[in-house]
């Protein structure tokens, strides 16, 4: 049964260790647990976390990184976008404090897509002949099971994350998810073994007896906890309800270029913000 929770209570539910499954920038990310993450970490309470990004990684992710707080990273790219380069990430590969386990878009929702499934893996074949098949040990090329002459095929482990973190305009009191066309945000829910997520609001009704809502709902059963976080996807953007704060990102990635700055900007815009620094 899904719980509704603050937003502390929700960030002191990821331990330490934990693959993390994280909704990209443009998927409604959960800036606001992100940053309640990283003051976990500071306080020690959280660390070396194996971080998903579905499929590519942004602000958020930079921001774990940089904060220490991640030892295991796979993804298929991680940038700023037009802002530039991740800084922290860039800095973390370069000096090699960061394990990262390169992937691309379609191999990451394959492999959650087994794990949707049910099944240990699935079948790619669209990296056949890229230099990543090399350095993935865990890949495996096999000829066409079949023998129907349809080639080579990649052979990929299924991903199960233990946390799938999402941030949605609105769930409703019996804590089905409004997630509208973003499916990568199911995917990675129904391959979890659970989904915490932040809403602007939770209304009192039910999505799934509205034919208008209940096609792009995420059902109860595959959340964990809620709790609300008014403009909780801040920097990022939010459908419908506000525009990413591009002056703050290139601020961002300006600052965080050095280690001295991105420190700087955790005391200004995260660990000042109010949180329980006594919970568990």
């Amino acid at each position: 049964m899904t719980t509704f929770e603050n937003l502390d209570t929700l960030a002191r539910r990821i331990g330490d260790g934990q693959l993390l499954a994280l909704a990209p920038d443009y998927s409604w990310v959960p800036m606001a647990l992100v940053r309640a993450l990283i003051r976990r970490k500071v306080l020690g309470k959280v660390k070396n976390l194996h971080l998903l990004t579905v499929p590519i990684g942004g602000l958020a992710a930079d921001m774990l990184i940089g904060a220490g707080a991640v030892g295991t990273l796979e993804a298929a790219a991680v940038s700023l976008g037009e802002a530039g380069l991740a800084p922290r990430f860039t800095d973390a590969v370069e000096a090699g404090t960061l394990h990262m386990r390169d992937s691309t878009c379609p191999a990451i929702h394959t492999a959650l897509q087994a794990s949707e499934k049910g099944v240990p893996f699935m079948p790619l074949s669209g990296l056949i002949g890229s230099d990543l098949v090399k350095y993935r040990d865990d890949w495996k090329v096999v000829d066409d099971p079949l023998g129907a002459g349809g080639g080579p095929v990649v052979l990929l482990p299924a991903i199960k994350p233990d946390v799938a973190l999402f941030h949605s305009p609105r769930a409703d009191v019996h804590g089905n998810v409004w997630i509208g066309r973003r499916r990568e945000l199911a995917t990675m829910a129904h391959a979890s073994a659970s989904a915490l997520v932040t809403v602007e609001a939770v209304e009192d009704r039910n999505f799934l007896e509205d034919e208008e809502t209940a096609a792009g709902t995420l059902g109860a059963m595959y959340v964990t906890a809620i709790a609300t976080a008014e403009k909780g996807a801040w920097p990022q953007g939010l459908t419908g309800l506000y525009e990413r704060d591009t002056d703050h990102i290139r601020a961002y990635a300006e600052q965080a270029k050095t280690a001295e700055g991105f420190a700087d900007y955790l005391k200004a815009h995260v660990l000042n913000e109010p949180g329980d620094e006594d919970g568990a």
